[in-house]
């Protein structure tokens, strides 16, 4: 009984292991993460201009936080402009001249990685540059910067040059170049699970507290004077409607990791999360966050991931079984047939 309850084992291990190779490396398209990098240089390229005309203001040392000030309000413990200034003050380089720079490469970096050119590169020189305006400024820092340090940081790993992209313009007209990849999976997976983790921990922490059941954080968000953007103040005589927002928010936040994944579901709860957060934008006047997680949700979860099978229109007809061997023939196992075949057995 002992040597079929080891093989059974093995055998469970071993589909558990394939699972897990297949949902985690199962060739996909590189659109998905093209159209990550297209969004979020796109929303981070327009933040930038919007702060441009308060450069100085919110980041140079004359300031509206200057020196000493600056430093007792940080909370990232890493260099930024001023200590770069501090290092480059003997060279003659003047920390008004260092941010101008700084924020000049940082903008062409963002505009080289909107159009895939050397698409790593630009990736990994934009999240250093983002990350330095970050903790120069980080009094002015919220949620939108820091997801969009974490995925810029993501974009110097995954092949988001892939496809959509001056690079694999460059390449030419190659077959290998355009054909799904282990990689694109994985990078693909990484940002799903990043994403679900995150609505996931927010929607527990909102949860946790009454403030979301009863409407009392919708009427705060609404009603504070930094976030008020219309008067809500009739919510006061239907307080039903706080409440059922206060609901919505904390269904959409704890069912997406659930429902975003099967089929029947997803496409609802891209709507639901791009409604949440255009919502966010409208009534609080919180832009960029309200810009770029539906940007991340629509990425990951909206755009396929796996390349289409070819009309069979458009299929010659092959050789029969009788043919040869080593032929894939007609019946049971045209390549119709076997193209849906790994498609299934990739599905995202």
């Amino acid at each position: 009984m002992t040597a079929p309850r080891r093989i059974s084992c093995r055998a469970r291990l071993s589909r558990v292991a394939s699972l897990i190779e297949r949902f985690a490396l199962a060739p996909a398209s590189a659109e998905p993460l093209a159209a990550l990098r297209i969004g979020l240089a796109t929303v981070l390229l327009v933040q930038a201009a919007l702060v441009a005309p308060a450069l100085f203001e919110l980041y140079g040392p004359a300031g509206i936080l200057q020196g000493p000030l600056r430093g007792a309000f940080a909370e990232i413990d890493l260099p930024g402009i001023g200590w770069l200034a501090e290092r480059l003050g003997p060279l003659g380089i003047r920390e008004t001249s260092l941010l101008a720079c700084t924020g000049a490469v940082y903008v062409l970096s963002l505009a080289s990685l909107l159009c895939g050119f050397r698409t790593r590169a630009s990736a990994l020189i934009a999240w250093l540059t983002h990350r330095v305006l970050m903790v120069t400024a980080d009094a002015t820092v919220y949620g939108a910067d820091l997801f969009a340090n974490i995925f810029l940081f993501y974009l110097v790993w995954i092949p988001s040059g892939a496809a959509l992209s001056v690079d694999r313009w460059m390449r030419g007209p190659s077959p290998a170049a355009a054909e799904p990849t282990p990689a694109a999976r994985l990078g693909l997976r990484v940002v799903q699970i990043h994403l679900c983790i995150a609505y996931l921990a927010s929607g527990l922490e909102k949860a946790s507290g009454p403030s979301w059941w009863n409407g009392e954080a919708i009427w705060r968000s609404v009603m504070l004077p930094e976030y008020r953007q219309l008067d809500f103040s009739w919510l006061a005589w239907h307080p039903w409607i706080a409440q059922a927002a206060g609901w919505a928010v904390l269904g959409v936040e704890i069912g997406y990791a659930f429902l975003i994944w099967p089929r029947l579901t997803r496409r609802a709860v891209i709507v639901a999360t791009a409604l949440l957060h255009l919502g966010i934008a409208a009534f609080m006047g919180l832009g960029v966050f309200g810009a770029i997680m539906p940007v991340f949700t629509l990425a990951a979860f909206g755009v396929p991931a796996d390349a289409r099978a070819p009309s069979p229109r458009r299929l010659r007809p092959g050789p029969t079984a009788s043919s040869g061997p080593g032929v894939i023939g007609q019946q049971g196992g045209s390549p119709t047939i076997v193209a849906r075949s790994i498609l299934r057995a990739a599905g995202q």
